[in-house]
């Protein structure tokens, strides 16, 4: 088993409340504490696995933060959450009956995140004069937030660039309330499909334990202030980051 010693353990710490802070705003934290945990000498299923676990409590505590943002939103939430549950649990099943796979998989994956991540400004800049409540999108919706949550069961990073930017293809409401739902449907995601990786999956509990507290932290930090940060330099970061154990992993 991976020993990790005090300063591994704060590198963690430290990537788990960025990742917390991140995954709050815009959803891509995991480009942060995957890299780090494989960095560290952990395998890309051990990495995956115990990351997914231990950002479940900081998913809460950014849906925490953002609960001015979702007020009003429960039929929605009652209408699209099942989607992203369902395509979560088909995500993390795949991942648990082919775990061989994604050590070849994992590094596309994360190029496509990162693709996500470069792309994920544009997108904002193209829909934020969007206004008011109106749904539509009908089937493409549901479709997108299944797929979306196939995608986060199996890996995660930057499931939630993905999914704001189907939301707002899709939805008429402010982007703000859509990162609100978006909170709890990535959550709802992360948490059943952590489910699965507790019973079945080889969780370490130590690093997993390390982001739960951290992320929670970083999530309410995300939730209050994170806006104000330059976005630029966290996008730098978890491009780089990303693209860097991308390029690990393929060698």
């Amino acid at each position: 088993m991976q020993h990790l010693t005090w300063l591994g353990a704060l590198a963690v710490f430290g990537a788990g409340g960025l990742a917390g802070m991140i995954n709050a705003i815009v959803g891509s934290g995991s480009l942060i504490t995957f890299p780090t945990l494989v960095a560290l000498g952990y395998s890309p299923l051990v990495a995956n696995v115990s990351n997914n676990v231990g950002l479940v409590f900081g998913n809460i505590s950014g849906v925490y933060g953002y609960r001015r943002e979702l007020v009003g939103q429960g039929p929605r939430i009652r209408a699209l959450t099942p989607w992203s549950a369902a395509g979560g649990l088909l995500g993390a099943t795949l991942l648990l009956l082919d775990h061989e796979a994604f050590k070849e998989i994992v590094p596309w994956l994360i190029v496509l995140a990162v693709v996500m991540v470069v792309l994920q400004p544009r997108l904002t800049r193209a829909l934020a004069s969007r206004q008011g409540g109106a749904e539509h999108g009908g089937l493409l919706l549901r479709v997108g937030s299944f797929l979306t949550g196939v995608y986060g069961g199996y890996f995660g990073a930057a499931q939630g660039v993905i999914l704001i930017a189907i939301l707002a293809i899709c939805i008429d409401d402010k982007l703000q309330r859509l990162n609100g739902y978006k909170n709890v449907a990535t959550g709802f995601v992360n948490l059943l499909a952590g489910v699965l990786f507790i019973i079945f999956a080889p969780v370490n509990w130590t690093i997993a334990g390390i982001i739960a507290v951290s992320s929670i932290l970083g999530a309410q930090v995300g939730a209050k202030i994170g806006r104000r940060l330059p976005p630029q330099v966290l996008r730098a970061v978890i491009v780089v980051g990303g693209l860097s154990v991308a390029i690990y992993l393929l060698k």
